[in-house]
């Protein structure tokens, strides 16, 4: 199904009032963000770096998209970056940036207590509904730290509650992502409010260099605001999957960063911080043949081992003796000023 086929179906978004509603919050997510995010003119690609990233997504048994910006030097790299893919619960990222987006204007409260019951509780990654009683009441605060450091699915059902399915889409629509969104609760696709894109991707979509754009501008401290893109920026830090960027890079290597597990997708973005430099990378797979679920799944190690190149390029490019300064010759030196 090509894109152009693929578009919001939902009535209450066909509805006039809904698309002012929707316009509205976009105009607020923009006054939100102090910068724009536009694209910028990237710096000259590594040739040995994207060699090295191309054989290994060549290799898999699948469809890879890579991006990456080392946001101190500018230099970026792009594979597919604009090919719309499943997120896997990678979009969970987006709907932490819509939840507080909506707190920064005061149409949520993440203190504000939220109770879980046995309807809510859904199966898949978290902890909520193994071992969390019916009837139990948090922070929604604690609903989206609990949705970024362990994927938890009924967690992210809760924020949805509070946000709305649709708002994550729009927000991201007013910040240059029109591929970045949730379509659905997870384990709900009766929720979807984007059913043909479900049908497609699953519970959302994206494109590797959508999220390099937002974990940029999150880096940066300009997403939603300073304080807000701070406390996002240490959920991330708490992700818990060890099996993909983080699994060969050197031990106490800071990485914030959001993944996504399917059968048939492995997905991954974040920045990784190395000697030459933060850098974002965003490696999405799809349509993979190993559709195992242990830590060696082939679309695990794909993350893994384009993270560990992207950290020794520039780790290297930082270590590396740097020229001495080139003597001036006798005559250069002997020469008068210029008057």
């Amino acid at each position: 199904m090509t894109e152009s086929k693929i578009l919001d179906m939902s009535p209450r978004l066909r509805r006039p009032a809904a698309r002012l509603r929707l316009a509205a919050a976009a105009l607020a997510t923009l006054a939100l963000a102090s910068v724009a995010l536009a694209d910028e003119r990237p710096g000259s690609p590594p040739a040995d770096l994207a060699g090295r990233i191309e054989a290994l997504a060549k290799a898999h048994k699948g469809k890879a998209a890579v991006a990456f910006k080392n946001l101190q030097t500018g230099e970026s790299y792009a594979l597919d970056a604009d090919a719309p893919m499943p997120t896997a619960s990678l979009v969970k990222f987006p709907v932490m940036i819509e939840a507080y987006r909506q707190a920064a204007e005061g149409k949520v409260d993440l203190d504000s207590p939220v109770m879980l019951t046995k309807k809510d509780k859904v199966p898949g990654s978290g902890v909520l509904t193994s071992h969390f009683s019916e009837g139990a009441r948090f922070p929604l605060l604690d609903a989206v730290h609990l949705m970024i450091t362990y994927s938890d699915n009924t967690a992210t059902n809760l924020v949805l509650d509070a946000i709305g399915i649709g708002s994550t889409a729009a927000t991201m629509e007013a910040l240059g992502c029109p591929n970045t969104k949730i379509h659905s609760k997870v384990y709900r696709r009766d929720t979807s409010v984007f059913p043909e894109r479900s049908k497609v991707y699953g519970l959302g979509s994206t494109t590797a260099a959508e999220m390099i754009r937002l974990f940029e501008a999150l880096h940066a401290r300009k997403l939603v605001d300073e304080k807000a893109s701070e406390a996002m920026w240490k959920h991330l830090l708490t992700c818990d999957d060890r099996a993909k960027f983080p699994r060969f890079l050197p031990p106490g290597t800071k990485v914030a960063f959001k993944t996504g597990s399917v059968d048939a997708s492995r997905t991954c973005a974040g920045v990784i911080e190395t000697k030459g430099g933060p850098v974002a990378l965003c490696v999405l797979t799809d349509e993979n043949e190993d559709k195992s679920w242990s830590d060696d799944n082939a679309g695990n190690l794909l993350c893994a081992k384009i993270a560990r190149e992207v950290y020794d390029h520039f780790t290297a490019q930082a270590e590396a003796p740097k020229p001495e300064p080139t003597a001036a010759r006798p005559e250069e030196a002997a020469a008068p000023a210029s008057k």
